[in-house]
């Protein structure tokens, strides 16, 4: 099928078929649906290679993913929600989603610059972003249309998501708090990723404002897997003064957790008050059950897919820079595990 069949298919102008397929703001958004649906139905696929070539796009958004051997990152349900809530909004502009898994022996930056150079996507997100990251250096540069996923305190001016680590850190202390728990330990991230940063400083600072001072020696940096928890568990059973409660910033390392106080009949919830993070299987399914945060991964896909669509369309009409910050709100779902 060719693009005119398409248009005499839904009586519409070859033009209108074109523009709705290409995502262009002048068609409104019941015909570019409705262009969409019929392309997908009766099998019209574009030469996408010639219409790069003439356009200068690609029609494709890119999320880059930084593997890790140890599995510390986000697990691939955290992830793929998200996808399912971008890729469902690109859809409706006749775009896709394409992942970009950068190695756990590559340098990311590397791996960015062929994504860039290779021109494989039009716009792209970045995650897992570091402390000090030199990718946001690069497509500032280059002015790329992209989105960190986290924050960081590279000093240029770009546009970002991240949860709301204050507001899950201020009503986890909160919760202990008022059951009376002054003895509080963090369980954070041993790697540069920036959001182990802010988290522990939100604790730090919940806790102040209590007249609390979080000591060094609980603050316990330990690898965001199961076997980090474990090990979390090992530094917790073997402290001379034992905290009486402590909060996660990741729901993977409480499984290991888990595990080593089940070791030794430590009961989560009657002996340890445990707070986990984003709401996930893990917490769901672990007993006690976990008490942690609520959060909808696809509607904040969405976000994303509609912001990074805004950024490309804005660079491809010569629109002026424009950027944005947005915190993600959570809500705590509180169960027996404190």
């Amino acid at each position: 099928m060719k693009i005119h069949d398409l248009a005499r298919h839904l009586n519409v102008s070859i033009g209108t078929v074109s523009r709705a397929l290409n995502g262009k703001a002048d068609v409104n958004e019941a015909t570019r649906k409705r262009v969409i649906e019929a392309a997908r139905k009766l099998g019209y696929s574009p030469n996408q290679s010639g219409r790069s070539l003439r356009q200068g796009t690609t029609g494709l958004i890119g999320f880059m993913v930084i593997t890790e051997g140890g599995r510390e990152s986000k697990g691939e349900a955290f992830f793929m929600s998200i996808f399912d809530g971008m890729q469902s909004y690109l859809y409706g502009r006749g775009l896709d989603l394409v992942v970009h898994f950068s190695g756990s022996e590559e340098d990311p930056l590397a791996y960015l610059k062929r994504i860039v150079e290779r021109r494989l996507a039009d716009g792209i997100v970045i995650s897992q972003v570091k402390r000090t990251d030199n990718r946001i250096d690069y497509l500032a540069q280059r002015k790329v249309p992209f989105i960190a996923f986290g924050r960081s305190s590279v000093d240029v001016k770009h546009s970002w998501l991240d949860l709301d680590f204050e507001g899950t850190a201020e009503s986890a202390i909160d919760h202990l708090t008022s059951r009376g728990h002054r003895h509080i330990a963090i369980a954070t991230s041993d790697n540069d990723l920036n959001f182990g940063y802010i988290f522990v400083d939100a604790c730090k600072a919940s806790l102040r404002k209590r007249g609390i001072e979080l000591r060094e020696d609980r603050i316990l940096r330990v690898p965001l897997t199961e076997a980090g928890g474990y090990e979390l568990g090992e530094k917790l059973l073997a402290m001379n003064e034992r905290p009486t409660a402590v909060v996660l910033v990741e729901n993977t390392m409480a499984i290991g957790l888990y595990h080593k106080f089940n070791d030794v009949n430590f009961i989560p919830g009657r002996d340890m008050a445990i707070v986990g993070f984003d709401e996930s299987p893990t917490g769901d399914f672990l007993r006690p059950k976990l008490t942690q945060f609520k959060v909808s991964l696809p509607e904040l896909g969405r976000w994303l897919g509609e912001h990074i669509v805004q950024l490309v369309d804005d660079k491809a009409a010569g629109k002026r820079r424009t950027h944005f910050g947005k915190i993600w709100p959570m809500e705590m779902i509180v169960g027996e595990s404190s």
